[in-house]
């Protein structure tokens, strides 16, 4: 055996030439400090490949299952939270610095609903000799309540959004998809990692429905997306509500939404000379069909602002009832639905005479008698 002429400082132990010592034991310069180079046995004596702590918490959301990672909560949409357990694991341990070659693998053994016991194996390299090293962590599931879920229990809140109507109560349909479009709007935020993303309360009132928005910008885009999509329009308003620490006023924001004063599918007389409009679309202006000529009808105003006329009813009101004969291009006869006498009423362009058709839809109110296009037309169907 060669000798190196240095000696183990713990062991006495004469060190063979070609020992590799620690870096970290190194004199200044990079020059080797005999003084401190253990021999093998006193090294490995000594020697941890790993350091594992002695336990490990995995704080967990009680309610929404959300993980508190490093100073902030994140959404994982998972109710196992062993790969996070093994994630939490991994980054807690530490290995050797003189270790080479490093190869683990780690085996997570479930003890109950809240501990999970994970043995890890871990093999390198050092000074050329293989080694192995076994630890088992505790892993812990500490079931809490995040910030988020904590604002909502609390009814924390900074915006109220009201969903009225122009002139009339909002249908169940209308509250139904107001309430759908506020949840898809919040849902597609958090999907984003928005946290500050939630509806605190929704409540159906007698004139509509209200519903309380974690932010301002949250309610806003809330009644954007619902005008956008039943029409009308929506105004703000704000009221002083606090301060903050650094003295900053906090404002409460209402959007106020109101619905169009008519609906898709109902039939209007706008008292303008020219008949009954059946309403096929309340986004912008007003728009629809005449129902004694068929020509497509808008309204002259503002976008958002709604005309004047009178209800005549729905195309739910409509009857069947038989074509009787076509007079001329204007006219055509029709039994009267209730008193079956057979009426002349106007013929409009989208009622197909060619065909074989002997029935027609109608709607009958104190305009008179009117032609209904067929169900699934293109004249009332929402743009």
């Amino acid at each position: 055996m060669s000798r190196s002429g240095e000696f183990c400082p713990r062991c006495g132990d004469e060190i063979p030439e070609g020992t590799d010592e620690r870096p970290e034991l190194a004199g200044a310069g990079g020059q080797r400090n005999s003084e401190h180079v253990l021999c093998d046995a006193c090294y490995f004596e000594e020697f941890d490949l790993v350091d594992a702590p002695d336990t490990i918490q995995v704080r967990v959301c009680s309610r929404c299952g959300a993980v508190h990672k490093g100073n902030r909560w994140v959404d994982i949409g998972a109710e196992d939270y062993t790969d996070i357990a093994v994630e939490q694991v991994s980054e807690a341990l530490g290995i050797h610095v003189d270790a080479q070659s490093v190869a683990w693998q780690v085996a997570p053994e479930q003890l109950d609903k809240n501990n999970i016991r994970m043995h890890a194996e871990f093999s390198g390299v050092i000074r050329g000799t293989p080694v192995t090293e076994e630890v088992t962590v505790p892993v812990r599931i500490s079931r809490q309540t995040c910030k988020r879920c904590g604002k909502i229990a609390g009814g924390s809140f900074a915006s109220i959004v009201q969903v009225r109507a122009d002139g009339r109560d909002p249908t169940d349909d209308e509250r139904e998809r107001a309430e759908e479009i506020a949840e898809e709007y919040i849902a597609a935020r958090e999907a984003t990692g928005d946290r500050n993303a939630f509806i605190t309360e929704t409540k159906s009132v007698d004139n509509g429905l209200d519903m309380k928005i974690s932010t301002n910008q949250m309610g806003l885009g809330i009644a954007k997306r619902i005008t956008a999509q039943l029409g009308g329009s929506y105004s703000d308003s704000r009221r002083l509500i606090s301060e903050d620490e650094d003295g900053q006023e906090l404002y409460r924001m209402t959007y106020a939404v109101r619905l169009p004063r008519y609906r898709q599918g109902e039939v209007i007389d706008p008292e303008d000379g020219d008949g009954p409009v059946l309403v096929r679309s309340v986004q912008g202006n007003l728009k629809g069909v005449r129902l004694t000529t068929g020509e497509d009808y808008e309204a002259s105003f503002e976008e958002g602002e709604t005309p004047d006329a009178r209800r005549l009813g729905f195309r739910e009101d409509a009857q069947t009832t038989t074509l009787v004969a076509v007079e001329d291009d204007n006219a055509v006869q029709v039994l009267d639905p209730e008193t079956f006498e057979s009426k002349t009423v106007p013929r409009p362009d989208y009622l197909d005479t060619d065909t074989d058709t002997d029935e027609v839809p109608v709607l009958k109110s104190h305009a008179g008698l009117h032609i209904l296009p067929a169900e699934g037309d293109n004249t009332d169907t929402d743009e």
